[in-house]
C-alpha cells in the first residue's frame, strides 16, 4: 500500500524497511519464524503489509495486516486505555486555627464526598498574622480531621508547616476495603451486646412465667389435697 510519509510517524517499520534476516509472524492461529523475504511475499499475496510490532525481540515480531487498519487499531486501543484511566483531582479544604464545630463538620462531610469520588484531599490551616502562635492547635485540628476520615482515606503526608500554612494530604482508599475506626468497632460491639441482652431477656420471660405458674399450680393442688 502507499504510505503517506507526512502522516506516518515511523513508529513502526513496515515492508522493505525491515532489515532483519528472519522474523516471527504472529496471527490469531499462532506464530512461525520465516525468512523476511518469504514474509514479504506472504504479505504481498494477501495485499497487506508486513508490520514490525516488536523490534527488540529475537527474531523481531511482525504481523501481516493492512498498515492503515493497524494504525487505527492502535489509536483505538490507546483511546480506550486513556478513557479507563481514573483522573485523580486534588480537592482543597481550608481551616482557620480556631474553626468552630459547625464549620468543621461541614468541611468534614465535603472531604468524605471527595474521597468517595476517588479524589485526593489537601487540607490546610491558614495562619493569619499573629495566629501563627496557634500552630499547635492547627496541628491538633488536622490530626483530628485525619482520624475522622480514616474510613475514607489514608494519610499521605502528616501535618507539615509551610510558610503560613500547615498542610495535610489524604488519598482515597480503594472501594470495599475501608477500615473501620476503633471507636466505631467498639460502638458496634456495645450495640450488638445490648441487642443480644435484650433478646435473651425477652426469651427468658415466657420460661420464668411458666415456672412461676407451675409452682403456683402445685401449691394450690397440695392445699386442696390437704383440705380434703
Amino acid at each position: 500500500m502507499k504510505i503517506d510519509k507526512k502522516k506516518d510517524n515511523n513508529q513502526y517499520r513496515i515492508n522493505e524497511q525491515i532489515r532483519a534476516k528472519e522474523v516471527r509472524i504472529v496471527s490469531d492461529d499462532g506464530s512461525m519464524v520465516v525468512p523476511t523475504r518469504q514474509a514479504l511475499e506472504m504479505a504481498r499475496q494477501r495485499e497487506e503489509d508486513l508490520v514490525m510490532i516488536s523490534p527488540n525481540a529475537e527474531p523481531p515480531v511482525c504481523r501481516i495486516i493492512d498498515y492503515s487498519k493497524f494504525l487505527y487499531q492502535q489509536k483505538k486501543k490507546a483511546k480506550e486505555i486513556k478513557q479507563k484511566q481514573v483522573k485523580v483531582e486534588v480537592k482543597e479544604i481550608r481551616f482557620g486555627p480556631q474553626t468552630d464545630e459547625h464549620d468543621y463538620n461541614f468541611k468534614l462531610k465535603h472531604a468524605q464526598e471527595f474521597l468517595n469520588d476517588g479524589n485526593k484531599v489537601r487540607a490546610y490551616v491558614f495562619f493569619r498574622g499573629r495566629s501563627i502562635l496557634f500552630k499547635e492547635q492547627g496541628e491538633v485540628l488536622l490530626l483530628r480531621f485525619a482520624n475522622d476520615l480514616e474510613e475514607y482515606g489514608k494519610v499521605e503526608q502528616m501535618p507539615k508547616l509551610e510558610g503560613k500554612k500547615m498542610f495535610l494530604f489524604l488519598a482515597p482508599k480503594k472501594a470495599g476495603v475501608a477500615k473501620k475506626s476503633q471507636q466505631k468497632l467498639d460502638r458496634e460491639k456495645r450495640e450488638a451486646e445490648k441487642l443480644q441482652k435484650t433478646e435473651n431477656e425477652a426469651a427468658d420471660m415466657p420460661a420464668n412465667g411458666g415456672l412461676a405458674a407451675n409452682a403456683k399450680g402445685a401449691d394450690a393442688l397440695a392445699k386442696l389435697q390437704f383440705d380434703e
